[in-house]
């Protein structure tokens, strides 16, 4: 009787405590432990990749991928390499002299253009990130390590977006801002002009809609000449050209010493099956006048 009431309470304190999820190697007899996994079983990557993206980079076709060392020793990369079924080629980064050096738990960022984009992608496709870093140690062999990068803020995504978007709106009008800007008397305001030249109609009949226009960090919509919304383009039609009424969003010291995106246009459009931000970029002649003109109307009160 004691006997069975010893095999008994033995079995029940086997069953009780393998009961319980966060006790692991609980064993009945003849049972075999699960392998379980621990940290120090996870080979650490010496070097961590993450892409990112800085204000003069953006609609540039440009960004930064930013490698951290996590080892205890400097480390000399040669290259970086980033796969993503986004582009059609790779996103590379290669030293234009010398080589980088990373001293230990310190990131550093190094930019790179972008290929040109995967449009052909089907949506909700994998988006997975690779990287594949050359680098050396001092007094060690080469090595070559190939990890996951991250991309906290959507940088590949959104550039690729924007990247197939103007192609696509490419394929149905040019659209440039006239290099002249039309001041008002009172010098409050000014009208800048967005010129569309539509492409010849080659049998596809494609259109692209300007659903809006948004303001940037140094311009606005002048508040008597509101822009023109819901501006439909055809291939093989007219040229057309929109005045756009504009002042200073912001007045502080800092409005233009500081710009990197307030004379990017953004435009609100449709083409296709897609739709997002367009943006036309002034050039160097027209983003003078517009700094001369956002100085002089913020100066003036």
């Amino acid at each position: 009787m004691r006997g069975e009431l010893a095999v008994r309470a033995s079995a029940f304190v086997v069953a009780f405590f393998c009961a319980i999820p966060l006790l692991a190697g609980c064993t009945g007899p003849g049972a075999t432990a699960p392998a379980v996994e621990t940290p120090s079983t996870a080979k650490q990557q010496p070097i961590t990749v993450e892409v990112n993206q800085s204000r003069d980079q953006y609609g540039k076709q440009a960004i930064q991928i930013q490698l951290t060392n996590t080892s205890d020793a400097p480390l000399t990369v040669s290259s970086a390499q980033l796969d993503s079924p986004l582009f059609q080629e790779d996103i590379v980064w290669r030293p234009s002299e010398g080589r980088l050096v990373l001293p230990p738990n310190q990131p550093k960022s190094v930019p790179t253009a972008l290929p040109a984009p995967a449009c052909d992608t089907p949506k909700g496709a994998t988006t997975d990130l690779q990287a594949k870093i050359d680098y050396q140690e001092a007094g060690k062999d080469p090595g070559q390590q190939t990890s996951d990068a991250s991309d906290p803020f959507g940088v590949l995504p959104r550039n690729a977006g924007e990247l197939c978007l103007a192609a696509q709106a490419a394929d149905v009008a040019t659209m440039v801002l006239d290099p002249k800007l039309e001041v008002a008397a009172d010098g409050g305001t000014a009208v800048v002009r967005l010129l569309i030249t539509p492409a010849a109609d080659g049998g596809s009949h494609r259109t692209l809609t300007i659903q809006g226009i948004d303001g940037t960090t140094l311009l606005a919509e002048a508040d008597n000449q509101p822009w023109p919304r819901n501006v439909k383009i055809s291939q093989g039609t007219a040229p057309m050209e929109l005045s756009l009424g504009i002042r200073p969003a912001r007045c502080d010291p800092h409005a233009v010493a500081e710009d990197k995106v307030g004379t990017l246009l953004p435009l609100r459009v449709t083409v296709g099956d897609r739709e997002g931000l367009l943006k036309i970029a002034a050039s160097v002649d027209l983003r003078g006048r517009i700094y001369d003109f956002v100085t002089a109307a913020c100066g003036d009160g």
